[in-house]
């Protein structure tokens, strides 16, 4: 089985290659707004509007008139087009209306690998040395990275990368196409896990993970109300700007780094994790919980958690969001619907009399009603 893999290193390039990297980043942000425009006049005259494909047969023409279009990578200027049609399919299917892009935001491109040979010889236009610490792309040539540094060498065909620049510093995700042999799936082990708000996770087995990631609100409004005083395009404003930039950066980082090690562990751990299919989306609408479900990365969690488990062979299973796994006894099944209001976070059963945690409880009956799911399954093909 073939799975596609991004390795994200951090970018260190001269001041020549930075002045490109700034260039390509600016022409690529010129072309996706120049033809947003030509298609939104377009539609409006006759109802339609060119392809991705159509329209990069009209680059060249333009980069006879824009002639500082030609210094940058080609494939970054036909890869913004791209991005500009996937943002129609979005908005096509419910997103919002693709907007222009401003200067200073997501400031990334992206570039294609392109294989060619000669005299027998293969060459490709990105090559990555893991041992030398080098990356070589078109336009920029060879450039310093840094990361993966127990790594020598990444098996694989290079796709692509995404050169990003964020707080200052720049980045590069390579994607890298990887064959991947997964391990047979004999289920020994099953877990359930309720993602809330007070905890980030509490597991069937009573452990609890909590989001130990706090942010600095104190520090985080002094910057804010001191970019609100800055006048605009001054140095001030500019160090200002940075500095939450890093601050939110740190934060990110912070996250991505500790779920990676939570899921990593259930993975490890257990072959059959079940969680519960949350619409976070209409959950953040509830005021009194939206703050926590922004400092608790719920949806991040089950991502990591679905393509972690497709890797390593084992079985995520989400059960209905309706099931109410807090109110349900996990002993005698009575079902307390008082237990509907969040602020209760213990109650004991009235028929048993057994004393429950609402997170631990509600764990142990998504671990059941997933295993009930899972038996029904195995029964189909028997």
């Amino acid at each position: 089985m073939k799975i596609l893999k991004g390795y994200v290193f951090r970018l260190y390039p001269d001041k020549k290659q930075e002045e490109l990297i700034n260039k390509t980043i600016g022409c690529c942000r010129f072309i996706y707004n120049y033809f947003l425009d030509d298609k939104i006049k377009e539609y409006k005259e006759i109802g339609k509007s060119k392809s991705a494909y159509d329209q990069i047969k009209l680059i060249p023409i333009l980069s006879k008139e824009k002639e500082w279009l030609k210094e940058v990578d080609s494939c970054a200027l036909r890869n913004s087009l791209f991005n500009l049609e996937d943002a129609f399919k979005r908005f096509y299917k419910g997103s919002g209306y693709p907007r222009f892009k401003a200067k200073g935001v997501y400031e990334k491109y992206k570039t294609n690998n392109i294989k060619s040979s000669y005299k027998g010889k293969e060459y490709n236009s990105i090559n990555l040395d893991l041992k030398n610490k080098t990356i070589t792309l078109p336009k920029l040539k060879e450039a310093k990275i840094r990361g993966y540094r127990n790594k020598e060498v990444i098996l694989g065909d290079i796709k692509s990368a995404v050169i990003k620049k964020e707080a200052g510093r720049y980045y590069i995700s390579v994607l890298i196409e990887e064959e991947l042999i997964k391990p047979s799936f004999t289920p020994n082990s099953i877990i359930g896990i309720d993602l809330g708000i007070k905890d980030l996770i509490v597991t069937s087995y009573n452990e609890k993970i909590e989001n130990k990631i706090k942010i600095n609100t104190k520090r985080l409004i002094g910057l804010q109300r001191g970019i609100s005083r800055c006048k605009k395009g001054s140095k001030n404003r500019y160090k200002l700007k940075l500095k939450i930039q890093r601050m939110y950066q740190k934060i990110r980082n912070a996250r991505k780094h500790m779920i990676h090690n939570i899921t990593n562990k259930l993975i490890k751990e257990n072959d059959i994790i079940v969680t519960e299919n949350l619409d976070v989306k209409n959950m953040q609408k509830n005021h009194y919980i939206a703050k926590g479900l922004n400092e608790n990365p719920i949806s991040e969690v089950i991502r990591m958690l679905k393509y972690k488990a497709n890797w390593n062979n084992k079985k995520i299973i989400q059960i209905n969001r309706y099931y109410p796994s807090s109110q349900i006894c996990n002993i005698c099944n009575y079902q307390n619907k008082k237990v509907k209001d969040l602020r209760i976070r213990k109650w004991e059963c009235p028929v048993c009399h057994t004393k429950h945690d609402r997170d631990y409880n509600a764990s142990v009956n998504i671990m059941f009603e997933g295993l009930k799911i899972y038996m029904k399954s195995i029964e189909q093909f028997v």
